[in-house]
């Protein structure tokens, strides 16, 4: 029952303060027509009765002064719509049992005193009318059907009412609307808001209370693009710096080729130089990238990869196709390829692509045959410099960067990245683009 009622809700802001507020507008109206019918109801039969009270009463007293061979041909011009007269007839039925008649007939039979009602039933099984039997003073008898005439409210008012219902919903509408629109605006600001954090200025406009949402949301960008610049500055500014000792290291290494243990001085300072270029790589990735995004041959790009690493050796498999052009940039999704591959084969010893378009998502796996990594670090490893190896040595446990680089192209690319144990062994890391053609 309460998952129906989550599907009947309306998911957005805009539609269910708008259904809220047309409900209670809808629910007052109602109360206002079913008042006003009430009341008409009540006046009406109380101007009814009164009517009927002197008329029939009149009508009786006329037909009994008539000779008794002319009172027939009266019953045409007496008749009213809630009465009517006849010499012959009987009354069959029993009293009416329902409060509005009873009423309705005790009025009557108090009004035609006094003549005395013989007899009085409900009409069949009408629920507005009944038939008395009173007589004359001459001993004759009369027949009187009396019927409550319905007061029914004029169609004007109900329409009048459906009217101002439709009216006031859509100044409804656009007053939450109003309303909601600065919300939709700073959604859409912070989506834009990718993983190099370059503000996207929302405009300081409106009511008082927007344009403060506003201007906090934008000094609040700046603040953070502010705090990532600096620490990317300085992360690159170390990371090139340390090239230049490093590279004079090197030197004077392989000017001392008698020195013993130069093999693992080289092997050491030759691990110093790639963490430091993956440093500036990551930090080049969090600077966000000036490449404007295009349409491509996803089926052509990927096969061009896998035949690069084809050409080289390596293990490296391709299944499945895109069958459309997808839009996208393709540098940085190269660049999210490699790092995927490259660490396939560095610890599952093979790397096999699998390629599928579906529900508006292109997804690219990348699958390996290794250990996998244990199912609490799956998230931490796309963290940057998060080994699994606890030994730290970068031979087998790297630099983590390479995941944490893939991670950020990703999501600057608008998809997400994500790594999954597979039951056959080995490890699967899915990326899933929006499939933008």
């Amino acid at each position: 029952m309460r998952s129906i009622l989550q599907r009947l809700v309306p998911s957005t802001l805009l539609a269910r303060v708008a259904l809220l507020v047309v409900l209670g507008m809808g629910v007052a109206q109602l109360l206002t027509y079913m008042a006003i019918r009430h009341e008409r109801e009540q006046a009406l039969m109380r101007l009814m009765i009164s009517g009927v009270e002197r008329d029939i009463a009149s009508s009786v007293a006329l037909i009994d002064r008539l000779p008794a061979n002319e009172r027939q041909d009266w019953f045409p011009k007496l008749e009213r719509p809630n009465y009517s007269f006849s010499l012959e007839g009987a009354v069959s039925n029993a009293a009416p049992t329902d409060p509005a008649l009873a009423r309705f007939a005790q009025v009557v039979a108090d009004a035609l005193q006094p003549f005395p009602v013989l007899a009085m039933g409900q009409l069949g099984d009408r629920p507005d009318a009944v038939r008395m039997q009173l007589r004359l003073s001459d001993g004759a008898p009369l027949y009187i059907v009396a019927r409550r005439v319905p007061m029914p409210v004029s169609g004007w008012v109900t329409w009048l009412l459906l009217g101002q219902l439709l009216v006031l919903a859509g100044l409804a509408w656009l007053a939450v609307r109003l309303v909601t629109r600065p919300l939709e605006r700073l959604a859409t600001a912070a989506d834009q808001l990718g993983p190099d954090l370059q503000p996207t200025v929302v405009a300081e406009a409106g009511p008082a209370e927007v344009v403060r949402a506003a201007r906090a949301f934008n000094a609040m960008q700046r603040r953070m693009a502010g705090y990532l610049n600096e620490r990317m500055q300085i992360l690159a500014a170390i990371s090139h710096d340390l090239q230049t000792p490093i590279t004079r290291m090197r030197l004077r290494v392989d000017l001392m080729d008698d020195m013993p243990d130069a093999d693992k001085f080289r092997q050491d300072l030759e691990a110093m130089r790639s963490l430091v270029q993956e440093g500036l790589n990551y930090a080049k990735t969090l600077q966000g990238s000036d490449e404007k995004a295009r349409r491509l041959d996803m089926d052509a790009l990927l096969r061009s990869i896998v035949n690069d690493y084809a050409d080289t050796g390596s293990p490296v498999t391709m299944e499945g196709a895109a069958g459309q052009p997808i839009r996208t940039r393709p540098n940085a999704l190269r660049r999210i390829l490699g790092n995927l591959i490259d660490n396939a084969l560095k610890y599952g010893q093979r790397a096999d692509v699998h390629l599928r378009l579906e529900a508006g998502h292109l997804t690219i796996d990348v699958c390996d045959a290794g250990p996998g990594i244990p199912e609490e670090q799956l998230a931490a490893v796309l963290q940057p410099f998060y080994r699994v190896e606890a030994s730290r040595n970068r031979d087998t446990g790297g630099s983590g960067l390479g995941l944490a680089i893939a991670h950020q192209l990703s999501l600057s690319l608008g998809g997400t990245l994500s790594l999954h144990n597979r039951p056959e062994g080995g490890l699967r890391a899915s990326l899933q683009l929006p499939a933008t053609r």
